[in-house]
């Protein structure tokens, strides 16, 4: 069976406005055209795994239960959304988790068990960290800021404002 492209895709930032670290389902807002992003990555064939760091859970901010709930609201903002997994690194960065972004371990679990052709997926992210990671993973990396400082730091394939502005890009590249 062939190998098939994804989007690997941040949570925090990238599919939610985030004020700080989230602890309650009534602060889940989605940026505007992040549910037709998402199902027109979806239409396209593309498989949707989301990956993200969730530290709080490490610092005892916040509870496992509590990101099951923020999720759980995320996903009754998506309908018709279908995520082929939900990756978690719950440590902080001083653990050394080979997990966590920058590393690449959430990617390529997800990419063995999924069976996904890495060289034709997107990590799609707000930080060095997620560029990093699908760096890492042999991914194309597709940065949603404008500030040209962390642009320029984090030496992504492609860099938008936001992830309706770079539906076409994803879509470009993923076509393999």
């Amino acid at each position: 069976m062939p190998l098939k492209p994804a989007v690997f895709i941040d949570r925090d930032d990238t599919l939610l406005q985030d004020e700080g670290y989230m602890t309650r389902p009534e602060q889940v807002r989605l940026f505007p055209g992040t549910l037709d992003a998402l199902l027109t990555f979806q239409e396209a064939g593309l498989t949707l795994v989301l990956v993200s760091n969730q530290s709080g859970v490490g610092r005892g901010w916040f509870s496992q239960g509590e990101v099951r709930a923020i999720q759980e609201r995320m996903l009754e903002l998506l309908p018709g959304v279908e995520f082929a997994a939900l990756e978690y690194c719950f440590h902080m960065p001083e653990d050394g988790c080979p997990c966590r972004k920058p590393q690449p371990l959430m990617i390529l679990r997800a990419a063995h068990r999924l069976g996904i052709d890495l060289s034709r997926s997107v990590m799609v992210g707000d930080r060095i960290s997620d560029v990093g990671a699908g760096r890492s993973a042999g991914c194309k990396t597709l940065l949603l800021s404008a500030d040209e400082e962390l642009i320029k730091e984090a030496g992504p394939d492609h860099a938008v404002a936001s992830l309706a502005d770079g539906v076409e890009w994803v879509l470009e590249v993923t076509r393999g």
